[in-house]
């Protein structure tokens, strides 16, 4: 076998090739793109016959260089940067960094360590589109939650009458009409019943629309401490740039969201996760968009509530003995598995026995949640292992055994 290191860039890659004693066979920089690619190639190809005698280690597990090598039927391991800073530390301990440094430090690393590292999937093609769309959608609701939080704050600073209309919910269509037509506090109290009224139909209010209107208008007439006027129209002009900003925002979820739901529902895996408890359509994309489709990715359910981050980790030193919840892990897959958990409390009686023996034991509704979550990734792996739908019967069988 040899072992490849790249150092990847937007502009060059740096590349190192190593065979199994650790001696240098070729160092060079190519740049990315084709060419780069065929000269990396050629590199390979004079050391080495066999696609599959090549290890490849990166410090990304996705985009178009990393997919072409795995295509091309190299081993490629995607290396978590921290876990290359340490591994620098073995080469050189006076801190030095170079990119050439840092093609030999991955390919050294895959040479003797590859085992312990993740190995890139080979997903399907429908679940990369999967996880392209789903990160988006998930990115672009981050995105306009920041801006969001923006607009209340802006709010609170001159316009509190506004946060006592429509409180917590500004993201509602109803909200950002309204703001929209009356972005400052004298106008919003300028506002008759039935402009405000028009507004909310515009926003697509259907049901209470006139007594939702007085409500509103109450609101923005009750007595509140005011800003001066030069100021307050500067805020104005702020508030209503971020609303227009929300609301395409907003509609652009929408159509992310509906395009996620046609590629979800067109996988062989969607009907099996949709049969869990609390994973619906944008939940069930997610969780599969992070996990994968490829079945050899987790060897057991304990790999797979690894790489989910959701068992513990223990440290022990002497008499002490702790267990922790784990902190280096998928944010996204995390934060999909934290929101399946708490929505399967409310729609599995399993899940909400298994919730509440924890609770008993004194267990915080953290902790409780993160144990839970981690039962919720063995059941998904056994379903998904065999080929089966979900049963509360068998998916809680040994846990009822237990307590029994």
């Amino acid at each position: 076998m040899i072992f490849v290191g790249i150092d990847w860039s937007e502009t060059h890659h740096d590349v190192c090739l190593m065979d199994v004693e650790g001696r240098v066979l070729a160092t060079g920089r190519v740049s990315d793109g084709v060419e780069g690619l065929a000269r990396l190639h050629e590199m390979v190809a004079t050391h080495a016959e066999d696609p599959s005698g090549v290890a490849v280690g990166i410090e990304i597990d996705r985009g178009l260089l990393v997919g072409a090598l795995v295509a091309t039927g190299y081993a490629v391991y995607a290396v978590n940067p921290l876990s290359v800073d340490r591994y620098r530390d073995r080469h050189r301990v006076s801190g030095a960094k170079s990119d050439p440094g840092d093609a030999r430090v991955l390919a050294d690393l895959v040479r003797t360590d590859r085992h312990l590292h993740r190995q890139v999937a080979g997903d399907s093609e429908l679940a990369e589109a999967v996880k392209v769309l789903a990160r988006a959608h998930q990115s672009l609701i981050w995105t306009r939650q920041r801006q969001l939080n923006q607009l209340r704050n802006a709010l609170r600073e001159f316009y509190p009458a506004a946060l006592q209309a429509f409180g917590t919910d500004l993201a509602s269509s109803n909200a950002l009409a309204v703001l929209g037509v009356a972005p400052t506090q004298a106008e919003g109290r300028s506002l008759s019943v039935a402009r405000i009224a028009a507004a909310l139909r515009r926003g697509g209010r259907r049901r209470r629309v006139t007594a939702r209107a007085e409500e509103i208008k109450a609101a923005l007439r009750s007595s509140q401490l005011e800003a001066p006027a030069v100021l307050a129209r500067s805020y104005g002009a702020v508030v209503l740039s971020t609303v227009r900003i929300v609301a395409e925002m907003t509609s652009q979820v929408e159509v992310l969201h509906r395009e996620l739901e046609a590629r979800f529902e067109g996988h062989p895996d969607a009907e099996i996760l949709r049969s869990l408890p609390g994973l619906g359509l944008v939940l069930g994309a997610r969780v599969l968009a992070e996990f994968g489709d490829d079945p050899t990715r987790y060897a057991d359910p304990k790999a797979r509530k690894n790489y989910a981050g959701t068992s513990p980790i223990t440290k022990a030193s002497g008499r002490s003995r702790v267990a922790l919840a784990r902190f280096a892990r998928n944010r996204r897959l995390a934060d999909a598995i934290e929101m399946w958990a708490f929505c399967s409390i409310s729609c599995s009686s399993g899940a909400r026995r298994y919730y509440d023996a924890h609770r008993a034991r004194g267990h915080t509704h953290r902790r409780a949640l993160r144990s839970l979550a981690n039962r919720w990734v063995g059941i998904l792996h056994g379903c998904l292992r065999h080929r089966a739908p979900y049963s509360e019967a068998v998916a809680w069988s040994t846990v009822d055994e237990a307590a029994a």
